[in-house]
């Protein structure tokens, strides 16, 4: 049996994010309080150039919840995570967005997916239920090409790898350790390594909607090698480690 979880932690990596945090924050804090879910928003500063840090500083009035933090360190997307992870307390923890694409309604079902006993909660914006609104084509294909060949590569059921939007008891967190991607690509090693490495994982579908502010952050022809070091990298302790890196 699991024990029972006590705080879900929400950490969002967020750089020139000015516009679309206040509506953010304030959605997540709602849907979550409204279910009662004892909870805590941390928001990473990743070396922001707009009024980021400002306006976290403004929300921290009316949302007392909120847990602004500033990564001093190397930037980049998967360091902004990982500093999430550290200066997070929760017993649980979701990856979540700064653009408002990720629905505050799905964590609170990956809150309940893991409190059923799970490991790990993975959501699909591709399976019947879901909902995908206003994704740029060119992406698309790009994203269903790339999550074809990790289900083929890692045998695993899962459609939707690449999303960042997932849910993990902070065992997984630790479990998952060290985390080598710097960038985006820490989206496909953190559930590829819980998977290889025998955590529990349900899946439900989920809604997805593009940013209404700001432009979007990944840049395809930079994280292309990057995807592919870190699929490596995971597919080799799947098959060559002997389990030595399997939760005990």
């Amino acid at each position: 049996m699991q024990p029972p979880l006590t705080l879900f932690s929400v950490v969002i990596p967020a750089r020139d994010e000015e516009e679309s945090l206040p509506s953010t924050v304030e959605n997540i804090f709602k849907a979550l309080s409204a279910e009662g879910i004892p909870h805590e928003i941390v928001v990473v500063d990743d070396g922001s150039h707009d009024r980021t840090w400002h306006v976290l500083q403004e929300l921290r009035q009316t949302i007392p919840t909120l847990v602004p933090t500033q990564n001093t360190g190397a930037h980049g997307f998967g360091r902004a995570v990982v500093w999430g992870f550290d200066h997070s307390r929760g017993d649980a923890v979701v990856v979540m967005m700064a653009d408002a694409s990720d629905s505050p309604a799905d964590a609170v079902k990956y809150w309940r997916l893991l409190n059923e006993g799970h490991d790990c909660a993975f959501g699909s914006r591709f399976v019947p239920g879901s909902e995908v609104i206003d994704y740029p084509r060119v992406k698309l294909v790009v994203n269903r090409l790339a999550n074809f060949l990790v289900r083929i590569g890692f045998n695993i059921p899962l459609n939707d790898t690449t999303n960042a939007f997932k849910a993990y008891r902070r065992t997984v967190i630790d479990g998952c350790r060290p985390y080598l991607a710097p960038h985006f690509n820490l989206t496909v090693e953190l559930p590829l390594k819980a998977m290889v490495r025998g955590y529990s994982y349900a899946t439900t579908p989920i809604s997805w909607h593009n940013r209404r502010f700001g432009v979007a952050k990944l840049k395809i022809k930079e994280m292309g090698s990057r995807y592919f070091f870190i699929c490596a990298y995971v597919w080799l302790e799947k098959y060559f480690s002997r389990g030595d890196y399997r939760r005990k």
